[in-house]
């Protein structure tokens, strides 16, 4: 199981400490999402590997941090809310059997405001902003928010008692924090972060660069057959991600006769080193992985109906 939990993670802080927790009767894993527009395939990689932790024991949280979201400047708390009800129903269309919390539910409360105060006084103001610095929307005048946004998250992992925290890469320097400022040490799964369709930066709904997970079939061709996507390129192209986290092996790439008709890969790694070589050609890779998504998402689709 342990193995299981480790695929496709770029790092477990630590692995001895998961291996020990993975041992005991009760143990919890939570993962927060800001409710800030459209569910995609870079939040499906991360509740997939929720589910990794549900089928290895662990009672899982996911937390709609509304309020994060406020200090983040995704709207107001209203708007905020309705998303997160919009969020909470595809992730439950995903299969995924966890108990969703929203961060207002407790982050408002006397008790938790004060430790807020006593995790600050132990917090640099440089650390908090560095901490913040792939998470909050770029600006060149900073709010005082940005640095209460990661104190708030370390209480979060504080009040929820998890023993493990997951998150993507731009996660680590608040986990990190949360580790340095905590009695109970949470182990930190960090996953990667999809690369946008348009091979620039993060994967994010903001930005447009994405699938969403309940697009229709067209439209993800569509988006796919646009995306980034140059022959024989490997670095930062999103077309080859999506096939190493989401598509199974051997994988049957159709292409027409005339160019040598269909190649089977057994694996991503050989996936990879043809396309680098290029023996596949990027509309090829593109229609595979098109098909191969609509199919894969379709029950998802099927239960937001």
């Amino acid at each position: 199981m342990f193995e299981r939990i480790k695929r496709n993670t770029v790092e477990i802080i630590t692995e001895e400490e998961l291996k020990k927790v993975l041992e005991k009767d009760e143990k919890k894993a939570y993962i927060g999402f800001e409710p800030s527009g459209k569910i995609h395939l870079g939040h499906y990689l991360q509740i997939r590997k929720m589910q990794d932790l549900k089928e290895a024991g662990f009672d899982i949280i996911i937390l709609l941090a509304d309020l994060h979201a406020y200090l983040n400047e995704k709207g107001d708390l209203e708007d905020i809310r309705k998303i997160g009800e919009y969020n909470k129903k595809v992730f439950k269309a995903m299969g995924l059997d966890a108990e969703y919390i929203y961060g207002s539910e407790f982050q408002l409360e006397k008790d938790y405001t004060l430790d807020v105060y006593k995790l600050a006084l132990k917090t640099t103001l440089k650390r908090a902003r560095r901490s913040m610095e792939m998470i909050a929307r770029e600006e060149e005048n900073p709010k005082v928010a940005e640095v209460i946004y990661p104190i708030m998250q370390v209480n979060d992992i504080k009040y929820l008692d998890v023993d493990v925290a997951v998150g993507g890469l731009e996660q680590r320097k608040i986990h990190m924090l949360a580790r340095e400022l905590l009695e109970k040490k949470p182990i930190c799964i960090h996953n990667p972060v999809l690369t946008g369709l348009d091979g620039i930066g993060k994967m994010s709904s903001s930005k447009g660069n994405y699938i969403a997970v309940d697009d229709e079939p067209e439209v993800i061709k569509e988006k796919v057959k646009k995306a980034y996507c140059p022959i024989g390129v490997v670095e930062n192209n999103p077309i080859l991600e999506i096939a190493k986290y989401f598509l199974n092996y051997p994988l049957i790439i159709k292409r027409p006769e005339k160019f040598g008709g269909d190649i089977e890969v057994g694996s991503y790694v050989e996936l990879e080193e043809k396309f680098k070589n290029k023996e596949i050609h990027p509309l090829d890779l593109k229609n595979t992985v098109a098909n191969e998504l609509i199919s894969l998402l379709e029950p998802i689709r099927k239960r937001l109906k």
